[in-house]
């Protein structure tokens, strides 16, 4: 019997496109040993970390340079893990399914403190060991990157190496030193470390030894002299930076499913308690035409026909008015929507908010913070209620039917009456939903606030879990109003987060503890359990309090001391007082230095462009020409097989439109709030069906050659799926739906056997209940739908199947009743629908 593979265990999983790795514009390289081979790993589910921005342009880079080659791999969701100990397959990546064990250097993106156990469990299944000191000569390197690595000690066991800061600035140099250890004889590994410490940005945890102070904390002792802390990889002029022009279109539901455009990185508006707006300074904006460029070729490469503009303050970006002006002007006759994130309370300007009104509308977010302004002073939040009225006015006016709001309980120096001050501003806010004309629904998003290294806060407590589950019901039983929706983040993950956050080296083993009891998926309500982690800490002998109580004496040294992120220390206690006596810090960006440490002024300094706001003004905008009123009607054929039948009706629907948007194909489409393409398929197959023809009905502005239309979708369609045919619909008449079809079914576990097909044709009937499309039980009878059954052999049958009831029977049905084959029979076997007028 042949050994177990991923694609035999796929017909097993939810959701197995996840795992096919065959998406537009990935990457598939010939394995050599002349290469470095690179994992990039994400520890989370492939929706969220397919919609990871940093992973995007790593892969590109390295996949850029021919000696290089980079694949990915991500969390397996905990019905694959199960396939794949219960087959006692490892982890292995997306384009060639290679063991992670047999990777140079694999690459972890650390975003969220739960998402560690994930990382545990991924190097377990991949057959790697979790710490350094256990590697041998053969072994991967591990390494680590992302803003968790601000603070890497709770982790620091299970990486070599550990890349703080921006990693497009650090990652060649890395596999550049890689290849040159190797032409030096692969030494044994420290040599390798010994020269990635020696590039800025790079922290080699084995090179610190851990000691104890008097009262019991850790303290971390250099073993060499030179190499006491490690300074912050920063990327200077983001228009010198890799982007990726032509982005991995993943299948699913990706939590960010649009081309996304990274406009500016940093932000300078000095919020204390916010740890990116510190750890990514200093601002630094891509030029205006730079963004138009590479969005223009992305949009082309992608098929994409939605666009966010990225940053941690988009509003605030120098030229958003004129930019925004300019991409809507050619994204118009593409039909592509500019979704905006949140936009920062009292940054909406006229012409912005102009630009806005032909915004597609979703929701809308604002995020006070704090419902006190005296607690917004503390904080640095730099927005009155008056900023928040007007923004909200302002959102619903440019038809908004949806607003978030976003506060934090638990800050510094909160008291009761801050937070009634969240109750009375959102009843401040209800009544502009309720103005002639206007129906709209404000959502309240609460969570407890958790102190975050290298913030001002980094030596406060974190309030209870009692106090925090009092202040959440407070809130949620006083805003029990009409048109007024709230949500809370679980204050017990807040509490596992911020042990995590502000944790030492003594919960390395704590972690693989926790993953032993089953910890995964820990930032997910489906999985969480508080209980377990307690129960974790108490037997791995923590006192969680140790990591949230804080400190009052801001020269108590800290874990991450070493970690220079370029905010001096001295700044953070200057915040920190400042936040006690309520005085506000300016944004450096429109007013004077604040003098935080960042900027030498020379190599790095902010970077915007004020100077370009008149950039495009001199250039006519384009015509608006109306869409074509044109309707032609071409009725596509092609095969879906191997791969591709994994994939689900809606994820078809997806890849045909981008494909034709690849292809420059001009789609028709309706009219309405939201047009959509007007594409149409002649059968909706089940997942896990490869069919030798399907047809789908295609509505083009413009008529087109069949065998231009053929050529010219035929490179945009991923493996698996191939065009084989193209005709005007007027030859074809309409899309042929056929109500008798022909199978061929090869089963990969049991067999057929001929006494069930006797006892088959013995039956004046045989029945089963069916749902109709409205829900209702229809009894089928499988004699009636039932033309032609035949075995080919011992593993293989023919049918030709029809309907009863108006229903169509399908393969499984007479699979299950009248072979009697068990759910995981049917599920593994393989069903391919022949084409049409097979015999």
């Amino acid at each position: 019997m042949s050994e177990t593979s991923i694609q035999d265990i796929l017909p097993l999983v939810q959701m197995p496109s996840r795992y096919l790795g065959s998406e537009i514009n990935r990457i598939k390289k010939s394995w050599n040993q002349t290469q470095v081979h690179v994992a990039l790993a994400f520890p989370d589910l492939y929706e969220i970390a397919t919609s990871h921005f940093g992973i995007q342009i790593l892969y590109g880079m390295l996949n850029a340079r021919e000696n290089i080659l980079a694949e990915r791999v991500f969390a397996p969701a905990v019905d694959m893990e199960e396939q794949l100990r219960k087959n006692r397959l490892p982890l292995g990546s997306l384009e060639s399914q290679t063991p992670l064990k047999e990777f140079d250097i694999i690459g972890f993106s650390l975003l969220y403190e739960l998402n560690y156990t994930n990382m545990v469990n991924m190097l377990d299944l991949g057959g790697v060991p979790f710490f350094t000191e256990q590697r041998k000569e053969k072994d991967p390197f591990v390494i680590g990157g992302g803003p968790c690595t601000c603070n890497p000690e709770p982790v620091a066991d299970f990486f070599d190496a550990i890349v703080v800061g921006d990693g497009e600035a650090v990652i060649l140099q890395m596999t550049d030193a890689w290849k040159d250890w190797l032409q030096s004889g692969r030494g044994n590994r420290e040599a390798l470390l010994d020269r990635w410490s020696l590039i800025k940005g790079v922290y080699i945890p084995s090179f610190f030894d851990v000691s104890l102070d008097s009262g019991g904390k850790q303290q971390l002792i250099s073993k060499r002299a030179s190499y006491r802390d490690v300074e912050r990889a920063v990327v200077s002029d983001l228009n010198m930076a890799p982007f990726p022009l032509q982005p991995i279109i993943p299948f699913g539901k990706p939590v960010h499913d649009r081309l996304r455009m990274e406009i500016a990185r940093g932000c300078t508006r000095g919020c204390r308690f916010c740890q990116a707006g510190m750890i990514y300074r200093p601002v630094r904006e891509r030029h205006p035409e730079s963004i138009l460029s590479s969005v223009s070729q992305s949009l082309e490469e992608s098929g994409y026909e939605d666009l966010s503009l990225l940053s941690l303050s988009t509003g605030d970006y120098s030229c958003i008015a004129p930019l925004m002006k300019k991409i809507m002007e050619f994204g118009a006759k593409d039909r592509v929507a500019i979704s905006l994130p949140s936009l920062r309370a009292g940054s909406l300007t006229p012409e912005l908010m102009e630009l806005i009104r032909k915004v597609r509308k979703t929701g809308f977010t604002i995020a006070p913070e704090a419902g006190s302004q005296r607690l917004r002073d503390v904080i640095n939040k730099n927005i009155t209620e008056a900023d928040i009225v007007d923004t909200v006015e302002n959102a619903f006016s440019l038809g908004w039917k949806m607003i978030k709001l976003y506060f934090m309980v638990g800050l510094p120096t909160e008291t009761q009456a801050d937070i009634e001050a969240i109750v009375d501003l959102v009843k401040h806010l209800k009544p502009i939903t309720k103005r002639p004309g206007r129906s709209g629904k404000i959502n309240v998003s609460v969570a407890t606030f958790v102190p975050k290294p290298h913030t001002p806060f980094q030596w406060e407590p974190q309030i209870s879990l009692e106090t925090a589950l009092e202040k959440i019901n407070w809130l949620k039983e006083n805003l029990k109003l009409p048109g007024i929706h709230v949500k809370w983040q679980d204050p017990r993950v807040s509490m596992i987060e911020g042990v995590w956050a502000r944790g030492d080296r003594k919960l390395n083993k704590v972690l693989i503890n926790a993953w032993k009891d089953g910890c995964r998926f820990d930032g997910w309500t489906d999985f969480f359990n508080y209980d377990r982690w307690v129960t974790v800490f108490e037997e791995s002998g923590i006192n969680t309090s140790q990591y949230t109580c804080g400190t009052s004496d801001t020269n108590q040294p800290l874990p991450w001391d070493h970690i220079n992120i370029g905010v001096d220390r001295s700044f953070l206690v200057e915040e920190k007082d400042r936040a006690f006596e309520g005085r506000i810090t300016k944004d450096c960006r429109t007013g004077s230095c604040s003098g935080c440490g960042v900027c030498d002024f020379e190599s790095l300094k902010p970077v915007s462009f004020h100077d370009q706001k008149d950039l495009f003004s001199g250039e006519p905008p384009a015509a608006e020409s109306e869409p074509s009123e044109k309707s032609i009607k071409y009725v596509v054929t092609f095969k879906k097989m191997n791969a591709s039948r994994f994939l689900g009706h809606l994820e078809m629907i997806k890849i045909f439109i981008r494909s034709f948007r690849r292809g420059g194909l001009p789609l028709k489409y309706s009219k309405g709030f939201h047009p959509m393409p007007k594409i149409s398929f002649g059968d909706t197959l089940p997942m896990g069906m490869q069919s030798e023809e399907e047809q789908l009905l295609v509505t083009l502005t413009e008529s087109i050659d069949p065998g231009e239309l053929v050529l010219r979708l035929r490179p945009q369609m991923p493996g698996g799926l191939e065009i084989t045919g193209c005709t005007p619909e007027v030859q074809q008449k309409k899309l042929e739906r056929d109500n008798k079809q022909a199978y061929r079914v090869e089963l990969k576990d049991g067999f057929f056997m001929e006494k069930d097909l006797d006892w088959f044709f013995g039956q004046q009937s045989v029945t089963i209940e069916r749902k109709s499309k409205k829900g209702k039980l229809v009894v089928v009878d499988l004699k009636k739908a039932v033309s032609e059954i035949r075995l080919l052999d011992r593993h293989q049958v023919f049918m030709s199947l029809g309907t009863d009831n108006n229903l169509m029977v399908r393969p499984g049905h007479v699979m299950k009743t009248v072979f009697n084959l068990s759910d995981r029979q049917i599920l593994t076997a393989i069903i391919t629908k022949r084409k049409k007028n097979y015999v």
